[in-house]
């Protein structure tokens, strides 16, 4: 009796994702169910859950799948400079890999640091280094909204929200998309970073202010220098580099969709649902790592293995057609998406709504500013990195009728 060949693991790394993932998660979803073997740089094997029932399961169950990545079964195999060592992590004292009621005591901080922000202050915040960015461009007639804007707004905001000066702004644009890209200078942005972070808690220590930093802390829960620095982190690289995306990928659908046409010449009413359908489609955050299984264990009909990593399918589960068999049906207001997580590890709500602000924010200025906005290149000629983790453009050129600067006069 000949048995059919086990299909080999996935490479999940180089441009697998870069072009077309909606095909590559259906030929993985085909060739290998809902949680595929895949290995990541080095031949490090892991497992790739696509199935939305899945991910729920996993999400929802954090003893079982846990955040503690102590628990890995091939820390021998890794080596120090392993260029995703930022993104899964090894004994950082981040809200990322703390668990329990530790983990819930931390969330809690983050989350009053974060509720505190003034919506009024956010959203003139997110105008005013906007309407800065749109200022060197728009005498142009010309740009790339990704390298020019996209990419140089949410940091901005953030960085005044946390407590950083202006100009510290642009080199942790760098140091972010360095760690996160995960290739040979991921390591030196994450240690940039980590400065910046240890030398802006040291300042606040001494001499609070109205800000994220000082918030935090100010919390009575008796957190370290150390673990405030590394939540402050987690904090920037989730904050910025999606949301960049999600700036992106929006205009992106709305330059290149015919039914998102209007809004470009004066409606706003189709910027949220855009901003949604990329939620859903085209989401930010691809994939996620991970979490670690506390013992053996099944899911999806495969076996996993206590100290397996399990990397979260966002994208994956977002299309699963069990859920989508409606196909476009599920965008629209419907939010039940897994862009922003699930369970007790997911993004915390005030960060989700600091990150929408931004994005709309950032494309109603940019659509109020240069209306006649166009692409400068065919649709099918734009490129996205070649990032497993985060889906966003490589550049997004563009032209638009020359106009003055605003130089701060904006009503």
């Amino acid at each position: 009796m000949s048995h059919a060949p086990v299909p080999a693991p996935v490479r999940l790394s180089g441009p697998l994702l870069q072009d077309d993932p909606a095909r590559v998660y259906r030929d993985m979803r085909r060739e290998h169910g809902s949680v595929v073997p895949v290995v990541l740089d080095g031949d490090v094997p892991a497992w790739l859950v696509l199935g939305y029932r899945e991910l729920h399961q996993i999400t929802g169950d954090p003893v079982l799948f846990s955040r503690d990545s102590e628990l890995w079964n091939q820390w021998d195999r890794i080596p120090d400079d392993w260029p995703l060592l930022p993104m899964i992590g090894r004994k950082q004292p981040s809200i990322l890999y703390t668990v329990g009621e530790r983990h819930r005591q931390r969330a809690a901080m983050l989350t009053t640091a974060l509720e505190a922000v003034d919506p009024y202050q956010l959203r003139h915040y997110a105008e005013k280094f906007a309407d800065e960015l749109i200022d060197t461009i728009c005498p142009k007639g010309g740009a790339d909204i990704i390298a020019e804007y996209a990419m140089l707004l949410p940091v901005r905001v953030l960085a005044r929200l946390y407590g950083f000066s202006d100009e510290e702004g642009p080199a942790l644009v760098t140091a972010l998309n360095d760690m996160i890209d995960g290739r040979d200078r991921a390591i030196a942005g994450q240690l940039h970073l980590a400065t910046s972070m240890s030398n802006l808690v040291a300042a606040r220590r001494t001499e609070p202010a109205d800000d994220v930093v000082s918030r935090m802390l100010a919390d009575p829960s008796g957190f370290t220098d150390e673990e405030i620095c590394q939540d402050l982190m987690v904090m920037m690289a989730a904050g910025h580099q999606p949301t960049a995306d999600w700036i992106g990928n929006s205009l992106r659908l709305m330059l290149t969709d015919n039914r998102f046409a209007a809004s470009l010449f004066g409606g706003r009413n189709s910027i949220p649902e855009a901003m949604n359908e990329v939620l859903w489609e085209d989401t930010p955050t691809q994939n996620v790592a991970g979490r670690w299984a506390s013992r053996d264990t099944q899911l999806g009909g495969r076996r996993i293995r206590a100290g397996d990593l399990l990397l979260l399918g966002l994208q994956g589960a977002n299309s699963d057609p069990q859920v989508r068999t409606d196909g476009a049906a599920l965008t629209g207001g419907n939010n039940a998406h897994f862009s922003f997580g699930h369970g007790e590890h997911r993004c915390p709500f005030p960060a989700q709504e600091i990150a929408e602000v931004i994005a709309r924010t950032g494309i109603e200025v940019i659509l109020d500013r240069l209306p006649d906005i166009d692409l400068a290149v065919p649709a099918d000629a734009l490129t996205r990195r070649p990032s497993p983790w985060l889906r966003g453009l490589t550049d997004l050129p563009v032209t638009f009728t020359p106009t003055p600067a605003l130089g701060g006069t904006r009503a």
